[in-house]
């Protein structure tokens, strides 16, 4: 009887993953929104200083990878990210449905991934560059721009690495040596 109780329902396991996956799906929303707000209200220079020195809100076309990698490769490389992009939503994807419900943050990163990736591949395939807006800096070091959905992507990739070390700490501490 116990172990019955200890496995959660079918339902109640695919309802925690509906909510990661609903709050991923707002997240992308917001990231296609604030990008909608930054073609309308940034293009043609007129950007936007939040914080003096700090952060800047600017209108950046990225035709490549991170942080503006590969700019030159015309249609080809616009398409082999938009594979690229979508072999990586499905591996994510594919992670999240084989994590256990109770690795809540495993499966906020795997949800934090998706929005971001869905994102940033929406823009490649639709626009044929991804629009950043993001600017900030600290005197005269200049991070990449960057938008909501390369955010999305940097905080689950660390908090996933994150999990794969100390879980991996974890698991030897908790066997011996």
């Amino acid at each position: 009887m116990d172990e019955v109780q200890a496995q959660p329902s079918v339902s109640t396991r695919f309802g925690w993953r509906g909510a990661y996956l609903l709050a991923s799906f707002g997240l992308y929303m917001v990231d296609q929104s604030t990008k909608a707000w930054a073609v309308r209200g940034l293009r043609f220079g007129h950007d936007r200083k939040i914080i003096n020195g700090f952060l800047d809100l600017v209108y950046a076309e990225n035709r490549g990878i991170a942080f503006g990698q590969l700019q030159e490769g015309g249609d080809f490389a616009r398409w082999f990210f938009v594979v690229l992009a979508i072999a990586a939503a499905l591996a994510v994807f594919y992670y999240f449905v084989r994590t256990p419900r109770n690795d809540d943050r495993v499966l906020g990163a795997c949800a934090l991934l998706l929005a971001g990736i869905l994102g940033n591949l929406t823009d490649r395939a639709r626009l044929g560059y991804v629009i950043d807006f993001i600017a900030m800096h600290a005197g005269s070091y200049h991070w990449p721009t960057f938008n909501v959905a390369d955010a999305s992507i940097s905080i689950g990739a660390l908090l996933l690495a994150y999990d794969l070390v100390f879980a991996g700490r974890k698991k030897s501490v908790a066997s011996g040596p």
